[in-house]
């Protein structure tokens, strides 16, 4: 048997393994077999996690698709608000997380918890985001311009105007679809969709790679962010408003550190064949 903590943040899930629970399987295939929403437990992706320190610790994600990933902004927060209430982590409390993207700080600013509920909000810096302008030509000759942004990982962020966040017409999933797999990125790329509200606020789409259409994404919010407030005016903080939830984005712009605020609520345990 393997045990598991399900956890979710603003409604992206993911179940955290040990790497001592999970030794002896093939970790692409134990995430596939997990992560299906009908016969296995069902999540976003599996945060395989292993402790390196009384509040540290390394991380490992495999996608639903059981693809790796550089990282999760929202798989982070949701494994530091694992280690927050095995540590018993108070507010102030530093909690740090090894990424393959490279080492994440996580402050704690709350911590709910009680018989029914474990959460907390937190704030993680997510590094220096790299960005550029750029535009790729999908079936029918339609050119999309977007904003190349890294943030440990790849994204490709479209502003749009439409209330339905659609693109030359088409349905933003389906942008999403042709874009994440698009020949210009061979490893593929997470696609966000961003309505400017005001310069304090935008609503975001996310299509993510390995996974497709989710309710959010932490490092696709701080993307929309880089991409909203280096190119599009937008100041910061910057509040980012997803289907699953709000997150908030402080950055001073470009070669500065960006920091990620937002919740993350534990859910479940148990134990899986």
């Amino acid at each position: 048997m393997i045990p598991f903590t399900k956890a979710h943040a603003c409604g992206n899930d993911f179940l955290i393994v040990t790497e001592e629970a999970a030794a002896g399987h093939e970790w692409a295939a134990l995430t596939r077999r997990l992560c299906a929403r009908n016969t296995g437990v069902g999540a976003d992706g599996v945060e395989f996690f292993a402790w390196t320190g009384l509040r540290s610790g390394r991380i490992r994600l495999h996608n639903t698709d059981g693809s790796i990933a550089e990282i999760s902004g929202n798989g982070t927060r949701c494994v530091a608000a694992w280690m927050a209430e095995a540590r018993n982590a108070q507010p102030g409390d530093v909690l740090e997380i090894e990424t393959d993207a490279g080492l994440r700080v996580c402050r704690v600013n709350a911590v709910h918890a009680s018989t029914e509920l474990f959460s907390v909000d937190v704030t993680t810096g997510m590094d220096v985001p790299q960005f550029a302008p750029r535009t790729v030509t999908i079936p029918g000759g339609v050119q999309v311009q977007g904003i190349q942004v890294s943030t440990g990982n790849p994204h490709f962020v479209i502003v749009v105007e439409s209330g339905d966040f659609s693109v030359d017409r088409q349905k933003w999933q389906s942008i999403g679809q042709q874009i994440c797999g698009h020949p210009d990125f061979p490893y593929q790329t997470n696609v966000e969709f961003v309505r400017i509200v005001n310069p304090r606020e935008i609503e975001i789409r996310i299509f993510e790679r390995g996974v497709g259409p989710t309710t959010s994404s932490g490092t696709g919010t701080s993307a929309c962010a880089t991409a909203a407030i280096g190119m599009h005016g937008c100041t910061s903080p910057l509040r980012v408003i997803a289907p699953g939830g709000v997150q908030t984005v402080a950055w001073g712009g470009p070669g500065t550190d960006l920091q990620l605020t937002g919740p993350a609520t534990l859910m479940a345990r148990g134990e899986a064949w």
